[in-house]
């Protein structure tokens, strides 16, 4: 399936937004020169900022590519702002007539300001499988070069797929405009301003993305990303800010294992939650029986297909942070990249250091054989994971409720720390991001009910704790080792797992004694919910914590889904 360019889509010109019809009047100038991969990485290599290494990049990557075979890794470094910046975001449908008469102007008078620089854009595909890609065009300035060819890294160049796309069927979507400007002046307290203005604007029904004032990469790919997830929530699919893969058990040494198939499995996580372990462990830390097979979707990006019942990849890199690797680790061999790293000379080669020693979130875009084995299309999931750092839950519970399923997922929390420097009272409070996707710009309840859909499609719904489970105190906690979890991963996949039900939270199950203790010994006394310590404490954080996660879908948009608010918040609630 493909997007349609606007001409397809609009019956009348009228329905399009003045921004669209702003992006698209530049995206058509005769100014704008658009260039291919391998110009825009010799126009990077010539842009202020970047440095060219000796590190070669990914062989595979130059072949696909047809770039020179001595191409190497680009550094792109930034200023003061090295992440993406939210407080800059504007969307577009959610401001009042005035504010958007604002925008209109503010963002005409930005592309005019544009048009005395030499432009140039590039078009790209989003969607790996043939069956489900939107065309995107980046258009900018040249001195935004390492931007664009970072972008055309991170998705696919438009020539690579264009056999594909012109062969698939048109969705109701509008291709993908970007339009970037860092060089944006503008002296306005209505935009965020950090030595200078900054604005992420969203045109989500017209799938228009604007980065004024904004250098970082990250803006680029979440922001387009962002257009794609969109466009598949139009269209009746789930968005997935999630790691996916599948494991085929069909090829096992011992053939009681055949049985089980393929089964693929999907995990959702904030930062430090394990989303990445889990998806990318070459074998559940030694559980999975001999001679399975493992293919990877992707770690952080992909498209539920409700109709279909299939996972689509929307990309084929990795945007990855590099605060663990350094000069001599064995991931360099996928660089594509870099943006924020320190370069140091050794024996006349210039060598690129992750390590964050220049600075806090240094990235790199890797090609996505890293993870082994990957595929554009895996099957429907038969479990999904949410993974959270919540001590007062147990390191897995299955959800047997699905209401109580989606409740979770829609209130995936995380917890301030200390190390943010937050009264103690802070401490408590939970903050809340949806599906473990921080990139949603339309209502919640689009989410709840596509969830709600690939629950009732057959997909186990299960929680991980990937914190540590009560012992004493929320100080004093029972360890909950990675391999611990990788375990329970596995066991749920060849069902070795028989359930019980939570008493503290109906609609839950936790292992039984039996099962678990055959695959873990000392698991069930160890996170018995009934044997942790100070129980009366327990039980009155655990209600304060499922509180607040009934009150945050009581304020949330769900109240436009009052029947599927009721069913969701009812399911949250603690028996004690």
């Amino acid at each position: 399936m493909a997007s349609k360019s606007s001409v397809e889509y609009y019956s009348s010109f009228k329905e399009m937004s003045t921004i669209r019809a702003i992006a698209e009047t530049l995206m058509n100038n005769h100014l704008v020169r658009k260039v291919t991969l391998k110009e825009a990485y010799e126009l990077a290599k010539n842009q202020p900022g970047v440095s060219v290494t000796d590190m070669p990049m990914c062989q595979e990557f130059i072949k696909l590519h047809n770039l020179p075979e001595d191409t190497k890794v680009l550094n792109d470094c930034h200023g003061n702002i090295i992440g993406r910046t939210a407080k800059a975001r504007r969307f577009y449908h959610r401001l009042n007539t005035s504010q958007k008469n604002k925008l209109e102007g503010d963002f005409r008078e930005a592309v005019w300001q544009m048009q005395h620089y030499p432009l140039i854009k590039a078009e790209a595909i989003l969607g790996m499988d043939k069956d489900l890609m939107i065309k995107a065009t980046f258009i900018t300035t040249e001195t935004d070069a390492a931007n664009v060819y970072n972008w055309l890294l991170n998705f696919a160049p438009y020539e690579q797929l264009q056999a594909e796309y012109k062969t698939s069927p048109k969705l109701p979507i509008q291709d993908i405009i970007l339009i970037a400007f860092n060089e944006w002046t503008c002296n306005d307290d209505f935009y965020n301003n950090v030595g200078a203005p900054q604005l992420a604007l969203v045109d989500e029904k017209h799938n228009v993305i604007v980065n004024l004032g904004m250098r970082y990469f990250g803006e680029r790919k979440k922001g387009t990303l962002t257009l794609a997830w969109t466009s598949g929530i139009r269209i009746g699919m789930a968005a997935c800010h999630g790691g996916i893969k599948e494991i085929d058990f069909t090829t096992c040494k011992d053939s009681k294992y055949h049985k089980y198939g393929k089964q693929s499995i999907a995990f959702y996580g904030l930062s430090g939650t394990g989303k990445s372990s889990h998806t990318n462990n070459a074998d559940n830390a030694g559980t999975l029986p001999e001679g399975f097979d493992k293919v990877v979707l992707h770690d952080d990006a992909f498209q539920i297909d409700l109709e279909n019942k299939v996972c689509r990849a929307w990309e084929p890199t990795l945007f990855d942070k590099t605060d663990s690797r350094d000069i001599k680790h064995p991931d360099w061999k996928y660089a594509l990249a870099l943006m924020n790293h320190m370069v140091v000379d050794i024996d006349g080669k210039k060598v690129p250091v992750g390590l964050d020693v220049r600075n806090s979130n240094g990235r790199a875009l890797l090609d996505r054989g890293l993870l082994g084995k990957y595929v554009n299309k895996c099957a429907f999931p038969k479990a999904l994971v949410w993974l959270m750092k919540d001590s007062v839950l147990p390191p897995i519970i299955k959800c047997t409720d699905k209401n109580l399923a989606i409740a979770m997922g829609a209130a995936l929390m995380t917890q301030r720390n200390r190390a943010e420097n937050v009264a103690e009272e802070e401490l408590n409070k939970l903050v809340f991001e949806p599906f473990a996707n921080p990139f949603r710009v339309y209502e919640l309840y689009r989410d709840v009910d596509a969830f709600l859909k690939v629950a009732d499609n057959g997909a186990d719904i299960y929680c991980f704790n990937s914190r540590g489970y009560w012992k004493e105190s929320d100080d004093m906690l029972e360890a909950i080792p990675l391999k611990t979890s990788l375990t329970l991963q596995t066991a749920i996949l060849i069902d070795q797992i028989k359930w019980e039900p939570w008493s503290l939270l109906p609609g839950a199950m936790i292992p039984t004694r039996e099962s678990i203790e055959a695959i873990l010994p000392g698991y069930y006394d160890k996170y018995n919910p009934e044997l942790r310590g100070n129980k009366d404490n327990y039980i009155a954080l655990l209600k304060d914590r499922f509180q607040q996660r009934r009150d945050y879908l009581m304020s949330s948009d769900l109240k436009e889904k009052p029947d599927t608010q009721k069913k969701l918040v009812a399911a949250l609630s603690v028996k004690a």
